[in-house]
């Protein structure tokens, strides 16, 4: 993060201003004109936040700056989307994912396939410690499945998001884990522990709602026959055998060695391109079209194509662009001090633990919806909340759940921000044309929010809320 101390912190409501005018154009764009664009309400909102900046004494360059810092501590989240566009064409070219829905169908019971979606998300992203390579290789696959059930894509994705994005939160091989635990200064297996009250509950409340929806309970004759198509045509165009799992073989090892996702993503997409060619005769310019524009096959069955033909860099490009604009407004924020100006204000206002717990919940929460950076939402409340749990007895490990709630398992429910904008280029969730069916992924996540709110809850009763003289006791037992 930048040091902004060498200029004043703006007055409340100068700082709020840009924040609440961009809400507004947002809201306006969103619930009048029924257009989920929000890349100009964002633009527009960095250009009133830098106007705020330069009445405040801060020069242009500065401003500047902000954003781009920003956007440098974020260009392995962009890089990330890149890769992921071009290993899924090429992972469908090589016939890996078509594999994984054709046995898919075969192995999962429809009825039970909502649960079964996250519990397998949750353990993946639990063993490698990253949701966002779940999400786009596993999760994908579960998009391809549920849509051969005739499951809604919305169901599938708020089961899918809330696997991968539970068990990303309770890995110790996770950044965000690592950060929300370095940033408060609490030892990481504390932290994972410390959460167990709040995600234990939600994972189990979540598991139970998926069971009782089930997934397609009555398979109809007509169902049984578009299931029978789907493995049809995916047999048909594609060679089942141990070479199409290679490049999910070696990507799940690599993660498991604590390989950065960018090279680990980035070799299988190069095993995918090669079994590609090696299976299906693709020269080197058919790969690279496939992994810049998409996969594109015509089976004869409209459904069947949809599912297929996607990926490329092209795919991401949407999302990728509104990532730029939100982080660079979240960047003009920070750097002008307008966030620390707002937080610091609701702490003043801060006397006890349920309302300290409660509010660095919402603040990172907040700090998600502006900045659409996770890493901001946790570090920013993190870093400035720390010193008071000391002031009213709790510990740390409160704070660092808190940042973890807040952040880590907020941020794919926030279109704009970098977890819920890779959700949507990853798993397809288009939308637009007054069509937003798809958004309500975000409500069918429900380990996601349960997990917060129980947070909340259990700040306001006390319970599961440790006490500072619970961790020196700790600090000394180990």
């Amino acid at each position: 993060m930048t040091d902004n101390s060498d200029k004043p912190l703006p007055p409340l409501g100068l700082a709020l201003i840009p924040i609440i005018f961009t809400v507004g154009l947002l809201g306006i764009q969103l619930f009048y004109y029924g257009d989920f664009t929000p890349h100009i309400p964002l633009a527009i909102g960095f250009a009133v936040t830098g106007l705020v900046g330069l009445s405040q004494g801060w020069s242009w360059r500065d401003i500047e700056s902000g954003a781009f810092h920003v956007l440098h501590v974020a260009m392995p989240s962009i890089a990330t989307l890149i890769i992921v566009g071009m290993l899924v064409s090429t992972w469908i070219a090589s016939g890996t994912v078509p594999m994984l829905i054709y046995y898919g169908l075969e192995l999962i019971n429809p009825s039970w396939f909502l649960v079964a979606s996250m519990l397998l998300c949750s353990i993946v992203s639990m063993s490698i410690g990253t949701s966002w390579t779940t999400t786009g290789t596993v999760g994908l696959a579960l998009v391809g499945i549920g849509t051969a059930f005739g499951i809604p894509l919305y169901w599938t994705a708020g089961a899918v998001v809330s696997g991968a994005f539970f068990g990303d939160k309770i890995s110790p091989l996770s950044e965000t884990t690592n950060l929300a635990a370095a940033v408060t200064e609490s030892n990481v297996f504390d932290h994972i522990k410390n959460m167990m009250p709040t995600t234990i509950p939600a994972m189990i409340i979540a598991l139970l709602i998926y069971f009782f929806v089930g997934g397609s309970d009555n398979i109809d004759a007509s169902q049984l026959a578009n299931i029978a198509n789907y493995q049809q045509g995916l047999a048909t165009h594609f060679t089942f055998g141990i070479l199409p799992l290679v490049p999910l073989i070696v990507v799940i090892g690599l993660a498991f060695k604590k390989v950065s996702p960018i090279p680990a993503l980035f070799v299988g997409f190069v095993i995918g391109a090669a079994i590609a060619s090696y299976n299906y005769g693709y020269n080197l310019n058919e790969i690279f079209t496939i992994a810049h524009s998409g996969f594109s096959l015509a089976t004869g069955s409209e459904a069947l194509d949809n599912l297929l033909n996607r990926g490329g860099v092209t795919s991401m490009t949407w999302v990728i662009t509104l990532m730029m604009f939100a982080l660079a407004f979240g960047g003009a924020l920070e750097r002008t001090r307008c966030l620390e100006s707002v937080v610091i204000a609701v702490l003043r206002r801060t006397k006890s633990f349920r309302a300290l717990q409660t509010k660095a919940i919402l603040t990172s929460f907040a700090t998600n919806v502006i900045s659409g950076d996770v890493y901001l939402s946790i570090a920013l409340p993190g870093r400035m909340y720390a010193p008071e749990y000391a002031r009213v007895g709790y510990s740390r490990l409160n704070l660092s759940r808190a940042i973890e709630e807040g952040g880590t398992l907020l941020s794919p429910l926030i279109p704009w921000n970098a977890g819920g904008a890779f959700v949507i280029g990853a798993l397809g969730l288009t939308f637009g044309n007054g069509d937003f069916s798809n958004l309500l992924y975000i409500p069918l996540s429900f380990a996601c929010w349960l997990s917060p709110l129980l947070g909340i809850f259990y700040a306001q009763t006390g319970l599961f809320s440790k006490k500072a003289c619970n961790e020196a006791a700790l600090g000394a037992a180990s």
